[in-house]
């Protein structure tokens, strides 16, 4: 029995956009800044030994590194020390935020997904890829939907062999 097949590749003819949240990602190194570290006796900021700390500590350190301002200590930190911190850094690190590492990944995602061009995608079946080797925060995904609705077909998150749709736009007769 000679069975001939022709295997078709139905993902490649489906028309659809595939958009990978990784490819957004920036290099470049993370750092937690803790000013739990300048903390005296790890319950408040005293200003004079802030202020000397400021001073001294080497910021070059940081140089081109995307940097998180936090204190993980249960402790009485004044505004104005994250407000010094990121004066310090400014000029030196590529971007500062308050936060934990977790809000950095989230800012720097929204930042790139505020650059991109929605345009470009207008009237196309996306997929937007759902995972990878880069942890890519929930939180960029919601920015990409909501984005992205005002202008393609349809969204579906996952691979093109395997999606779950998240948006089809209805047509209007």
């Amino acid at each position: 029995m000679d069975i001939q097949e022709n295997i078709v590749n139905k993902v490649a003819q489906s028309g659809l956009v595939t958009f990978d949240p990784a490819s957004l990602y920036p290099a470049g190194e993370r750092v937690l800044y803790d000013v739990k570290d300048n903390l005296f006796m790890g319950l408040m900021l005293r200003e004079k030994d802030f202020r000397e700390f400021i001073k001294q500590h080497d910021w070059q350190q940081y140089q081109d590194k995307f940097v998180a301002i936090t204190c993980s200590a249960d402790a009485i930190v004044p505004t104005w020390a994250y407000m010094l911190l990121a004066n310090k850094l400014s000029g030196i690190a590529k971007k500062v935020v308050f936060g934990d590492l977790d809000t950095l990944e989230t800012v720097l995602f929204e930042e790139a997904i505020n650059k991109i061009d929605i345009e470009k995608f207008r009237d196309q079946r996306m997929v937007i890829k759902g995972c990878g080797d880069i942890a890519v925060p929930e939180s960029a995904y919601v920015s990409l939907a909501f984005r992205l609705t005002s202008v393609v077909k349809s969204i579906l998150y996952g691979e093109p062999c395997s999606t779950v749709p998240v948006y089809k736009r209805k047509e209007l007769v």
